[in-house]
C-alpha cells in the first residue's frame, strides 16, 4: 500500500497538517503536499476512470504531464472541473471529487465498455454511427452527447477574479531548474533585463531529486546560492507558479500565473495572464520521462520511475512496499537506489538491455542487493484496481512468462524526451537524436523574427543535454547568447562545474516484449486518458491513415487534456514500425499552445460582468439623461433615441424633434461617430485601396463621402473623409464601425502593405462632436462669435479650424439630414461646455436636441443610406444606386474584383428604391414583397424587402426605402407586402429622395 515515509519530504512542512476531502472522505496531508502526494499518502491509488472504456486509472506522473489525475475541485462559485492533482497544491478545506464514473469510483457501470472493447476499436464510430441513418438523431447522438467530456460543467457564477499583466524584457527564461537559473544569471550579468518564469512553487527542478554536485555544492545548496544572487539583481524578476503557456510571433509570450490557487483565502485575483514582449526567449523547460508499452501498463500503481522517485524524495511518500523497476536506460536505477535507501523493497530491476559491463548505477544497485535481470521485460501486469504483480518475460521473445513476481508498484522508464512545445509553437523545427531516441530542437532552424533572426534558444535538457555537466554548460551558453543577441556584452565567466555520472547507452524500446502478439498488444496502452492502445495505432496504419496527423485523429492519440505529453513519441514509433519507415520520416504532430490548459477566467481577465463590454458614454451623457433621453444601444455606446418631455410618448417626441430640425434648429450629439487619423507618406494610396472612390486627390481643407467594401465586394462602412494636410486624413466611420474599421485597416497594413508608410490612430473618444442642423444653424454659430462660417468662407463639404465662443473647434460643413448643417468637433473635455453654450445662444432660435430616430427619419427623407439598414452583408454599392461613388480612374480597391463576378454584376440583383403606401400608412420594417408564382419549395416568390420605414411628420405620410427586383425600372408600380399582422400593404415604387429632391437646402 502507499503510505507516508518516516524520512524524506524535502518540500513539506510537517509541523502543519492540512485537512482535505476526496470523494466525501476526510483525509490529511502536510503543507507543501500536492493533492497527488497527499492522496498517495492516504493510500488512494484509484483516482479516476478513463474516457472511453472507463478503466481504473491511477497516477502515472508527478508533474504537468499527468494524464489521469483529473478531478472536480471546489464547490459553488469555486467549482472547477479537470484540475490536475499533480500540480494542485494542498490547502486546508480542499474538496475534490473523481470524474467520469457512475454511480461511484469503485463501482462504475461504464466499465462494461471494457468488456466490449473488441467491438470498439479505433475509428469504430466512423463506421457504426452512420447506419441506419434514422438512429443517429434519436439514439446515437443523445448517447454520445451524454457521454462526451470529462468532469462537470460549473453551474454557479465564478466567485474569483482574474487579471492581465503586461511585461517587457530583454531576455525571458522559461523554466527555473538549474539550467534556467544559470541561463538567467549569465544573461542578467550582462545587464540585460531578465524575466524568469517557473511553473512550480519551488525553484531548482529535478536536480535536488536526482542529486549531483555543482561548483562543489550539493544541488540544493547551489540552488539556494544562485537564487539569492538572482534575487539581489535589480534587473531580474522571478515569478513562481507561472507557466510559459505559448510562444508567438515577434517575441510575444503568454504566461499563466496561479496567484491564489494554493491559498484561496488570500485577497486578490486567482490567476494572472501575462502578456510578455521579450527580445529573446530561453526555454529551459526540462524533459519528460516516457512510459514503456506493455500489457496492463495502465493499472493503478504503474508509474514513471522518475515520479516514484519524486514522491519519495519531495513528499516522503512510498507509492508501495514492493516496487518492480522496468527500464531501457540507467536513470531508472536511481529510483531503485532511492527506494532501497528509504527501506523499501525492490525485488527486481527488469532491464531490456543486455550490457557487456555494468555501468556505475547498475553496479551501485547490485551492491545494495537489488536483483537485476538483463534482457528481460514485463509480459503483463496483474491486478485490476491496483497492481498485485507482474509476469516476467524475455524482451526478445513474444511474451512467454518466465516468472511471476508479487509487487504493488511498477516503476517504468522508457527514456526522456525534451519538452520542445514552446520551441515548436512559433515554427522551431526538430531533429531526431538516435542515441537518446527523442526529438530535440534543431538550432539551425529556430523560430525567427521579422529580420530572420532567431529569437528562441533552448537550454539544458530541453535542448537534449541529459548529463548534469552538459546541462550547466549549455545553459550558461544559452543565457550569454540571448544577452548577446540583444546587444549586451556577457561576462567572461566560466560555466559552473559539475560531474556527469557515466551511464550506459539507452536502448529504444517501443513495445515490450518486442514480439508481443495481438492479445498483449490489445492491452498495451499508449494514451491513458483516451484509451488508445498499440493495436489501435497499428489498425490506423492498416486502414491507410499513414500521415501522423490523420492517425492522430483516427485514434484520438494525443488529443486528451495532456496533449500527448506521454503518448506521442511511443505512438509515433508504433506507427513508424507499422509503416516500415524511420521515426523522423513519420514526423511529429503539431504542438499548439497552451502548454497545459489555462482557465477561461484568465483569458477573460477583468473583462466580466459590467466590465465585459463597458458602456461607452459621450461627454454630454449626463445632460442627455437629465433631459429625458430615451436610451438605445448603438454598438457599445448609449445614444439618445429621443428626448421625451412630460406627457409625451416616445413617438410624439420623435415627431416633434423631426419637425423642429427641419423648421428651426436641431442639435445632435454626434460624438460617437468613429474618427480615425490616417497619416503617412502613403496615406492617400492606402485610402484609395480601402475606399471605392479616390481619396488621394482630395484637397487639403476639403471633405469627401466615401464607401468602404470588404474583400468580397460587400459594403461594410461609409463616412466622410477630411484631408488635414498632405500626409494626414481624418476618416469618419459609423458609430458601431470605428473599432472594426480600425482593425480592418491595421490588418491590411500588417499583412499586405506592411512596407507602406502609414499609421492609423483611433481618436474617437478624444473629441466631442456636435451636429448643428436646420435653417437657423448658421445664425446660432455666428452668435457664438469667432470664425467665419458663411457659405463663402466655409462651403459645403469643407472644413476649417478656428474658434467659436472661445472654444477651439474644427468645423465641418457636412450634412446627413439634407438641411444646412455643421458638425463641430471640440476636445472631449470641453464637450459639455460647448453644448451648453450652443443651447444658450440658440434658445430663441428654436434650439432643440434630437435623437437617433429623428436622425434616421431625416436621412430617409433625403434617401441617404444607413449602414446596417440598407446593408446586411450581401449588398454592394451598385445595389444602392451609389455607382457615382465608385472611381473609374483607379485600377483597384478592396472588393473591386469581387464586384465584377457574374452574380455581383447580374441584372437580377435587387436595387434601392423609395416606397410609399397607397393609403399613407407606414410599411412594416423588414417586410418582404411577394411576386407572381412560387419557388422550388412551393413558397411564394420574393421580389424585394423593406430596409427602412418611418412616418415622416414633414411629409405627413409613411415613407420607406427598400431593395426591389428591377426596382429603378418599375417606378410607379404598386407591389404587395404581407405584414405579420395579417394585413397586406400596397406600396408604390418611387424615388428614394422624398424631400428637397433638388438638394438646395444644404447649400444655403
Amino acid at each position: 500500500m502507499s503510505t507516508r515515509l518516516a524520512t524524506g519530504g524535502r518540500l513539506l512542512n510537517k509541523a502543519r497538517a492540512v485537512a482535505f476531502n476526496f470523494n466525501k472522505t476526510a483525509m490529511k496531508g502536510f503543507e507543501g503536499d500536492t493533492l497527488a502526494s497527499a492522496l498517495l499518502a492516504n493510500d488512494q491509488m484509484l483516482i479516476g476512470r478513463s474516457f472511453k472504456y472507463h478503466r481504473p486509472r491511477g497516477l502515472v506522473a508527478s508533474g504537468a504531464e499527468e494524464p489521469n489525475g483529473l478531478v472536480n475541485m471546489g464547490q459553488g462559485g469555486k467549482f472547477e472541473p479537470n484540475q490536475r492533482v499533480t500540480t494542485t497544491e494542498l490547502f486546508d478545506g480542499l474538496t475534490a471529487e473523481s470524474q467520469n464514473h457512475w454511480p461511484s469510483l469503485e463501482f462504475d457501470v461504464g466499465a462494461v465498455n471494457a468488456k466490449l472493447s473488441r467491438f470498439m476499436p479505433a475509428g469504430f464510430y466512423y463506421k457504426m454511427f452512420i447506419h441506419p441513418r434514422p438512429l443517429w438523431k434519436h439514439v446515437y447522438e443523445p448517447i454520445i452527447r451524454a457521454a462526451a467530456g470529462l468532469g462537470k460543467a460549473p453551474k454557479d457564477l465564478d466567485a474569483d477574479t482574474y487579471e492581465h499583466f503586461y511585461a517587457f524584457c530583454d531576455v525571458l527564461v522559461i523554466g527555473a531548474g538549474v539550467a534556467g537559473l544559470q541561463a538567467a544569471k549569465s544573461a542578467a550579468s550582462s545587464g540585460a533585463k531578465v524575466l524568469l518564469l517557473e511553473q512550480n512553487a519551488h525553484l531548482g527542478g529535478r536536480a535536488p531529486v536526482d542529486g549531483g554536485q555543482i561548483n562543489d555544492q550539493s544541488a540544493d545548496e547551489f540552488i539556494t546560492t544562485i537564487t539569492a544572487e538572482l534575487a539581489a539583481m535589480e534587473n531580474v524578476t522571478i515569478r513562481t507558479r507561472t507557466m510559459g503557456s505559448g510562444v508567438y510571433d515577434h517575441g510575444y509570450v503568454l504566461g499563466y500565473e496561479r496567484l491564489t490557487d494554493h491559498a484561496p483565502d488570500l485577497a486578490g485575483p486567482r490567476h494572472r495572464l501575462w502578456r510578455i514582449r521579450a527580445g529573446h526567449i530561453v526555454t529551459a523547460t526540462g524533459a519528460i520521462e516516457r512510459p514503456l508499452s506493455f500489457a496492463g501498463n495502465d493499472i493503478p500503481g504503474v508509474m514513471l520511475a522518475g515520479a516514484v522517485r519524486d514522491y519519495a524524495v519531495n513528499y516522503g511518500v512510498s507509492v508501495g512496499d514492493r516496487t518492480v523497476v522496468v527500464t531501457n536506460n540507467d536513470d531508472a536505477y536511481r529510483t531503485a537506489i532511492t527506494l532501497k535507501h528509504a527501506g523499501l523493497d525492490v525485488p527486481v530491476i527488469l532491464d531490456a538491455r543486455v550490457l557487456a559491463t555494468d555501468s556505475a548505477l547498475v553496479a551501485q544497485a547490485k551492491a545494495l542487493g537489488i536483483r537485476v535481470l538483463m534482457g528481460h521485460a514485463i509480459s503483463s501486469v496483474q491486478g485490476g484496481k491496483r497492481v498485485t504483480g507482474v509476469s516476467v518475460c524475455s524482451q526478445a521473445g513474444e511474451g512467454s512468462v518466465l516468472e511471476e513476481i508479487t509487487c504493488d508498484v511498477v516503476a517504468m522508464s522508457g527514456g526522456w524526451s525534451p519538452v520542445v512545445h514552446l520551441w515548436s509553437h512559433c515554427g522551431g523545427k526538430l531533429t531526431w537524436d538516435d542515441a537518446q531516441a527523442h526529438f530535440r530542437p534543431d538550432p539551425t532552424r529556430a523560430p525567427t523574427g521579422d529580420k530572420g533572426q532567431a529569437f528562441v534558444t533552448c537550454a539544458g535538457s530541453a535542448n537534449g543535454e541529459m548529463g548534469l555537466a552538459e546541462i550547466m554548460t549549455d545553459a550558461d551558453a544559452a543565457g550569454k547568447a540571448a544577452a548577446t543577441a540583444m546587444g549586451f556584452k556577457p561576462k567572461t565567466e566560466q560555466a559552473p562545474s559539475a560531474v556527469t555520472v557515466a551511464e550506459a547507452a539507452m536502448m529504444p524500446v517501443w513495445l515490450m516484449p518486442q514480439g508481443a502478439g495481438y492479445k498483449l498488444r490489445s492491452k498495451t496502452w499508449l494514451d491513458y486518458q483516451n484509451d488508445v492502445k498499440v493495436s489501435d495505432v497499428q489498425l490506423a496504419a492498416q486502414e491507410g491513415f499513414e500521415s501522423v496527423e490523420h492517425a492522430k485523429r483516427y485514434t484520438t492519440l494525443g488529443m486528451a487534456t495532456d496533449q500527448g505529453k506521454l503518448s506521442n513519441i511511443n505512438g509515433l514509433a508504433i506507427l513508424s514500425d507499422a509503416l516500415n519507415q524511420p521515426i523522423p520520416q513519420t514526423g511529429t504532430t503539431t504542438f499548439r499552445p497552451p502548454y497545459t490548459p489555462i482557465s477561461m477566467g484568465s483569458i477573460g481577465g477583468e473583462a466580466r460582468g459590467h466590465v465585459f463590454q463597458p458602456v461607452r458614454r459621450t461627454p454630454m451623457y449626463d445632460w442627455h439623461d437629465e433631459n429625458g433621453a430615451d436610451w438605445e444601444p448603438v454598438g457599445q455606446w448609449r445614444r439618445p433615441y429621443a428626448y421625451v418631455r412630460d406627457a409625451e410618448t416616445v413617438h410624439d417626441a420623435v415627431m416633434r424633434e423631426t419637425k423642429n430640425t427641419r423648421e428651426a434648429l436641431g442639435i445632435l450629439d454626434a460624438s460617437t461617430l468613429g474618427k480615425l487619423i490616417v497619416k503617412g507618406a502613403d496615406a492617400g494610396k492606402f485610402l484609395d485601396m480601402l475606399y471605392t472612390n479616390m481619396m488621394s486627390t482630395l484637397k487639403v481643407g476639403k471633405c469627401r463621402y466615401g464607401l468602404m467594401c470588404n474583400e468580397n465586394g460587400f459594403l461594410s462602412d461609409d463616412g466622410v473623409v477630411a484631408r488635414i494636410d498632405d500626409d494626414t486624413f481624418l476618416c469618419h466611420t459609423t458609430t458601431g464601425g470605428a473599432e472594426t474599421i480600425h482593425g480592418h485597416m491595421e490588418e491590411w497594413l500588417q499583412t499586405e502593405w506592411w512596407d507602406w508608410d502609414v499609421y492609423v490612430a483611433n481618436v474617437t473618444e478624444q473629441y466631442a462632436q456636435v451636429a448643428v442642423v436646420g435653417p437657423n444653424a448658421r445664425t446660432a454659430l455666428e452668435r457664438l462669435g469667432g470664425m467665419d462660417v458663411s457659405a463663402e468662407s466655409l462651403g459645403f463639404m469643407e472644413w476649417a479650424d478656428g474658434t467659436l465662443g472661445g472654444f477651439d473647434v474644427r468645423a465641418y460643413r457636412i450634412s446627413f439630414s439634407g438641411e444646412l448643417s455643421y458638425e463641430i468637433a471640440v476636445p472631449a473635455s470641453q464637450g459639455q461646455a460647448f453644448w451648453d453654450a450652443l443651447m444658450a445662444v440658440g434658445a430663441d432660435l428654436g434650439a432643440m436636441p434630437y435623437g437617433t430616430e429623428c436622425l434616421h427619419i431625416l436621412r430617409a427623407e433625403k434617401g441617404f443610406i444607413m449602414i446596417g439598414d440598407e446593408t446586411d452583408g450581401t449588398v454592394i454599392p451598385q445595389d444602392l444606386g451609389l455607382g457615382w461613388a465608385i472611381s473609374k480612374k483607379k485600377e483597384d480597391y478592396l472588393g473591386k474584383r469581387a464586384q465584377e463576378r457574374e452574380h455581383m454584376a447580374s441584372s437580377e440583383r435587387w436595387k434601392l428604391v423609395g416606397l410609399e403606401t397607397v393609403d399613407g400608412s407606414t410599411l412594416p420594417d423588414g417586410a418582404y414583397a411577394v411576386g407572381e408564382g412560387t419557388n422550388a419549395n412551393g413558397q411564394r416568390n420574393m421580389i424585394g424587402r423593406v430596409t427602412s420605414s418611418y412616418h415622416s411628420p414633414n411629409l405627413n405620410k409613411g415613407i420607406a426605402m427598400g431593395l426591389v427586383l428591377h426596382g429603378p425600372d418599375r417606378m410607379g408600380e404598386v407591389i404587395t407586402f404581407p405584414g405579420t399582422d395579417g394585413k397586406n400593404y400596397e406600396a408604390k415604387i418611387v424615388s428614394p429622395i422624398f424631400y428637397d429632391p433638388e438638394g438646395e437646402k444644404p447649400n444655403v
